[in-house]
């Protein structure tokens, strides 16, 4: 009985080395812990068949290219830091042909709720001042100073060389579950488009998101989406005013108006083609005395801000089919 007792014990013992040996070399295999980098880059760009803004497009219903940078910082995964610029080409009256745009901002995650808040500064290099063409065309006309680049549009418009101008925005989005998301934007500057009126802006979002299995293992995906908002506006300056005569001689008070869009989307890995439909309810009158559009027509599209009866279609309905590529460093690049 001793003699199976030593065994017994032996065998134990033998046992437990092995075990505990065992155990060394596995966490020894453990895969190294990965540092936390925050770190990250966001870019890409885009082709679209129109750049519409709220409704307005800014390349008179052509074809627009566009372009994006944005250094991230996640300070956890509930905390971003980010700035960004971008650009778009364009197509003004003061023959600026191109938005280039520097923004930043933090976005913030509780649970289900994604916030975006920061500053947007639209610059457009590059323009002339634009006059009016019953001034004889003078070199300074009666709304620019004197200039030998001085822009004259036969439709009686007029436009300021600079139309730059900063918003500051807070933005919102609520995932319901993985397929439903809602959301809110908010935006405001204090002189939209140099103008001298204030600008407000806000909408509500919506979008659905297919299940990925939708097409199969093609890893393509869908989503719809859709934005109902509104721009409200203050009065320009006198700048504006002297470019209709001395009815508004203290400025125009533009028209607030109604804008929505809804599409559908496809992507397939890096690449996005989205096919949307946008529209306002600005008529072709107050349209015109708000973009000052340089290819505006007729006499009949007379309002209250807009006495010479020229019309403008920058604000109607349109169509728009934009094919864009997004990428991060962390992601696509590793």
């Amino acid at each position: 009985m001793k003699k199976v007792a030593l065994l017994a014990t032996a065998l134990a013992m033998v046992t437990g080395s092995a075990f505990a040996a065992d155990m060394r070399v596995k966490a020894l295999k453990a895969p190294p812990v990965v540092a936390f980098d925050p770190w990250d880059i966001a870019f890409g760009g885009a082709i679209m068949s129109d750049y519409i803004f709220r409704g307005v497009t800014q390349s008179n219903h052509k074809p627009s290219v566009a372009a994006y940078f944005e250094p991230r910082y996640n300070v956890n995964k509930d905390l971003q830091l980010y700035v960004g610029v971008s650009a778009e080409s364009i197509s003004f009256a003061n023959r600026a042909a191109a938005e280039v745009d520097i923004y930043g901002g933090i976005r913030p995650t509780f649970g289900a709720f994604a916030f975006d808040i920061g500053v947007w500064g639209y610059l457009y290099p590059g323009g002339s001042c634009a006059d009016n063409v019953l001034t004889g065309g003078i070199p300074g006309g009666n709304v620019c100073g004197v200039s030998t680049t001085t822009i004259f549009l036969a439709d009686g418009n007029v436009m300021k060389k600079d139309v730059s101008f900063v918003e500051v925005y807070g933005k919102v989005n609520y995932t319901i579950n993985d397929s439903f998301t809602v959301g809110a934007t908010e935006y405001y500057s204090p002189n939209f488009l140099n103008s001298g009126a204030w600008g407000n802006y806000a909408s509500l979002t919506a979008k659905y998101t297919a299940p990925s299995t939708a097409f199969g293992a093609s890893g393509m995906g869908m989503y719809v989406s859709g934005e109902f908002g509104r721009q409200w506006f203050g009065t320009s300056d006198a700048f504006y005013g002297t470019g209709v005569g001395t009815v508004f001689a203290n400025g125009i008070p533009y028209k607030d108006y109604n804008t929505w869009n809804i599409g559908i989307g496809f992507t397939y890995k890096v690449f996005t083609l989205d096919l949307r439909y946008s529209d306002t309810d600005l008529n072709k009158g107050d349209c015109n005395a708000f973009t000052s559009a340089f290819n505006a027509t007729g006499t009949t599209n007379v309002t209250a801000i807009n006495p010479g009866g020229a019309g403008s279609n920058w604000c109607g309905a349109a169509g728009i089919a934009k094919l864009s590529f997004d990428l991060t460093a962390m992601s696509n690049l590793k």
